[in-house]
């Protein structure tokens, strides 16, 4: 998934942000309101890790401007403040969900995680194609029974072809999906990690490339 991380205390945003890295997500950081809503503007995010409490653009407004533009990211609003009153002004603004100060990363993965899967089309837990399969929870890839080991690039990638269900994804979609926004788009890192996969896959070639479109499952 791709995730913004919007907090304004930098050692926080950062291990938040590697933390999710951890889990197999692309992740941004901003460090205030104004900067989120530039990221969000250019980036198409599944899920928006949202400190309330921010200079420079409140995160009450924020929220309120993702989803008055209509965005379909998620957004996970943290907060300091813990009375319930503070809890459902965060939700009726439109926030998808909520979590106290100090937290736990495991717990925020998590829900990170869940919001993800209703930012898009229900995926089954499971994504089985071509001989292969990939268990998301487990992080673990089969084809044909024989374990696949896989970095965390190449497991993002093999994720989004599955999920695609045999459609053509692009290679701006892979980079959108599996990478954060210091990828150089002209470096070949998602050819290279294509590359990577088919040989850890083996034979048959599984992974086509679509000339001047992308790569598919079939």
């Amino acid at each position: 998934m791709r995730v913004l991380v919007v907090e304004d205390e930098p050692l926080l945003a950062d291990a938040i942000a590697e933390w999710l890295r951890d889990e197999v997500h692309a992740v941004d950081v901003a460090y205030d309101g104004a900067a989120a809503l530039e990221r969000a503007g250019v980036n198409d995010y599944d899920v928006v890790v949202l400190d309330r409490d921010l200079p420079a653009v409140h995160g009450d407004e924020v929220c309120r401007e993702l989803v008055g533009a209509g965005s379909a990211a998620r957004v996970l609003m943290l907060t300091a403040a813990a009375e319930v009153t503070d809890r459902v002004t965060g939700l009726s603004l439109g926030a998808d969900d909520y979590l106290t100060k100090p937290f736990a990363f495991p717990e925020l993965a998590a829900r990170v995680q869940a919001l993800g899967r209703r930012a898009r089309p229900a995926a089954p837990p499971v994504l089985r194609r071509a001989g292969i399969t990939l268990d998301p929870a487990r992080r673990e890839v089969f084809r044909d029974s024989r374990y696949v080991p896989l970095s965390k690039k190449e497991f993002a990638v093999l994720a989004e072809l599955l999920r695609a269900d045999g459609a053509v994804v692009s290679s701006e979609q892979l980079l959108e999906k599996a990478w954060d926004e210091h990828a150089d788009p002209f470096t070949g890192a998602v050819r290279l990690a294509v590359l990577k996969l088919r040989r850890k896959l083996g034979a048959p070639p599984v992974v086509e490339t679509v000339t001047g479109a992308g790569y598919r499952i079939p």
